[in-house]
């Protein structure tokens, strides 16, 4: 069985002032975002961590499903932001993500929008976020994240899109506890920030390799293509259509367009 991923974890030292005041480990689980949504729903304190060595019901957006395999790392965390902070959480995440990694395994990873970590153009790890609004007001958002990090070549050659792990990117065994207390200590600290009023957009814009690339974007009932151009001052995609409208797009699919090599595209 493998280690407890949490005790391991505080071994090594946790230092952060919000986010892992609270943990809970499992060995498996159905989806640390259905228990981190329960958790919520009873006003568990805020920066509740829900880890899982493995997930049976794991899913990412438009509710795919996320494999889900001992060795890597998946958790999700309760916050209470504010309608003015929701927006930001995705590229808080981004940025922590790319922090964590270039740390702990020297990497050089990139960002799709709005929510994938690509390292060597292949789909590393994934960030997802659910909130419940109920009028003006936010009652809580779930920040989900799963990054591959022990992923063997058969494991990958199965997977739907072009996949990569932190090990055989980086040649070498990377410490689970310690990209997970690195990536806590980041949105801990990225967060903090951003209830100061001090966003990381600037950051998580020079991280997107989307901007300055034509692609197709899809989503739910829709279809677009034309030159990434910008985001917007939350997060937003600015898509420049082929007949020069511009359209703003809060979520969707992006993938390169004939011709521009590898698909930016991942579940």
């Amino acid at each position: 069985m493998p280690p407890n991923l949490v005790a391991e974890t505080l071994r090594r030292g946790l230092y952060t002032s919000l986010v892992g005041r609270r943990l809970l480990f499992f060995q498996e689980l159905g989806s640390t975002m259905d228990r981190a949504s329960e958790e919520a729903q009873d006003l568990a304190e805020e920066g509740t961590v829900v880890v899982a060595e493995t997930q049976s019901a794991s899913r990412g957006r438009f509710r795919r499903t996320w494999v889900s395999r001992p060795g890597n790392l998946y958790f999700s965390i309760v916050f209470y932001p504010t309608p003015e902070e929701l927006p930001f959480i995705g590229a808080v995440a981004g940025v922590a993500l790319v922090r964590a990694i270039r740390r702990t395994a020297g990497l050089e990873p990139r960002l799709k929008w709005p929510n994938d970590v690509m390292v060597d153009g292949k789909k590393t790890g994934g960030i997802l976020i659910e909130s419940v609004v109920e009028g003006p007001s936010v009652k809580y958002a779930i920040l989900g994240i799963g990054v591959n990090v022990n992923l063997g070549p058969d494991e990958l050659e199965a997977l739907p899109v072009a996949a990569a792990s932190l090990n055989a990117a980086a040649g070498r065994e990377i410490p689970r506890d310690e990209l997970l207390a690195r990536l806590l200590h980041e949105i801990d600290t990225l967060f903090l920030q951003l209830r100061q009023g001090n966003d990381p957009l600037a950051e998580w814009r020079e991280m997107l390799e989307t901007i300055g690339k034509q692609v197709e974007a899809a989503g739910l009932g829709w279809h677009h293509a034309g030159l990434a151009e910008d985001i917007d001052g939350q997060g937003n995609l600015m898509l420049r259509l082929d007949d020069g409208g511009l359209v703003t797009l809060t979520a969707g699919d992006v993938t390169l367009r004939q011709g521009q090599g590898s698909p930016l595209s991942a579940p």
